[in-house]
């Protein structure tokens, strides 16, 4: 029997702020105070630190980019998935456990 997620979770870590989803996965995260934003005056760069590796990410609302790696993605989800390298479900319960621990 294949069972799924709720929708209502899969949507709010969906619509998650990349800047907080950031915040939930990170050793160490920190403002690049020196970055001038081109495109989107929104945008921020990171510098973060899992127990993957170090990243240098872009972040707009939900959107993100990995200027390393050159890849991509929207959502809470899909970060997770890149940055600690795991599986659709294991980030979704990753995820979910950490917004516990977090309030």
């Amino acid at each position: 029997m294949r069972r799924s997620f709720d929708s209502n979770k899969l949507s709010q870590l969906r619509e998650m702020s990349s800047e907080t989803a950031l915040t939930l996965m990170t050793i160490d995260l920190k403002a690049d105070a020196s970055f001038v934003p081109v495109k989107d005056s929104a945008s921020r760069r990171w510098h973060a630190r899992t127990a993957t590796g170090e990243f240098e990410i872009l972040t707009t609302g939900t959107k993100w980019y990995d200027t390393r790696a050159k890849r991509g993605g929207g959502g809470a989800i899909d970060l997770a998935i890149h940055l600690c390298g795991l599986s659709f479900v294991e980030a979704v319960k990753y995820l979910t456990q950490q917004r516990r621990g977090h309030g």
